[in-house]
């Protein structure tokens, strides 16, 4: 399966992420999922066959679902005369035709569960990012209430948490505040929905864009890259849990011996069709649809 990388003769202005290719078409943008994965803010070697699709349709399915305004146009592609029937086989799965917005500086973290980051910053402060929590908290357990907790977007290297206080200094508190009450309504909307049908989504992030003067959702939204997935007939709190998402890889390279200075390993096949499979479960478990490629 192709990592959905392009051809570059297009005359068309393009920033490569991580993960999505942005095609700049003048008054929209054209968002391609690859099937690169990234892990500890390296993109490893080979990627995740059928990636891309999964992450376009889920995204697609929670903005069709939600009642919050976003910038999704519509799933397809533009008319653009140079692409190949081979590219567009390729292509429309996995490509979005979005409105453009001023993009918000920060990361929109909303947890409802205490893990990763938030897990270890609370064992030495008994807080996360400035949200002191009650004393006695397990690896995992439920919040009494989901935090905000944002952090600042890296365009290299780490995202850094930060305090509510802090983002409010640099956006303003009425924007600062909007941005806090509608992460958490998307958030508590998400899980709703997922919960039903038998997944816990323990924490998220949230990208939020400027349009036409109204806060919108942009990028992705409750997908495996962007979310913890957890399976609610399993869940345990008292450890980590097992997950839908790509933190099955991250536990691979973990045990592996790369150094995370280095550039990292190529997965083996087993590891990279172990996750298929964990992206095409939550997809299908999420939209109750099969998942074709």
């Amino acid at each position: 399966m192709p990592t959905a990388v392009i051809s570059t003769d297009f005359k068309l202005p393009c920033r490569q992420g991580k993960v999505r290719d942005v095609y700049d078409l003048g008054d929209s943008l054209w968002i391609i999922s690859t099937d690169r994965i990234s892990a500890f803010d390296w993109v490893l070697p080979n990627g995740i066959p059928d990636k891309g699709v999964v992450l376009t349709q889920i995204s697609r399915f929670w903005f069709e679902a939600l009642p919050t305004p976003n910038h999704l146009l519509r799933c397809g592609l533009p008319e653009i005369d140079e692409l190949t029937d081979r590219q567009r086989a390729d292509l429309l799965g996995r490509s979005m035709l979005v409105k453009k917005a001023e993009v918000v500086p920060f990361e929109c973290v909303v947890r409802g569960y205490l893990e990763g980051s938030g897990w270890r910053e609370y064992q030495q402060t008994g807080s996360v990012c400035g949200v002191a929590l009650p004393k006695g908290l397990r690896q995992c357990d439920r919040l009494p209430e989901p935090i905000f907790t944002p952090a600042t977007k890296a365009a290299q290297g780490h995202d850094e948490n930060v305090s509510f206080e802090y983002m409010a200094n640099q956006l303003g508190r009425e924007v600062a505040d909007q941005l806090r009450s509608q992460s958490l309504e998307v958030y508590r909307n998400g899980c709703k929905l997922a919960q039903e049908r038998g997944i816990i989504i323990a924490d998220t992030k949230f990208e939020w864009g400027w349009h036409g003067g109204e806060l919108i959702l942009i990028d992705e939204v409750l997908t495996p890259d962007s979310s913890r997935f957890w399976p609610a007939a399993s869940y345990a709190p008292g450890g980590a849990q097992p997950s839908y998402d790509k933190q099955f890889v991250r536990e691979w390279l973990m045990a592996s011996d790369w150094d995370r200075d280095s550039p990292p390993p190529e997965l083996p096949d087993e590891i990279v069709e172990q996750t298929r499979q964990k992206y095409i479960d939550v997809f299908q478990q999420l939209t109750q649809k099969e998942f074709t490629a």
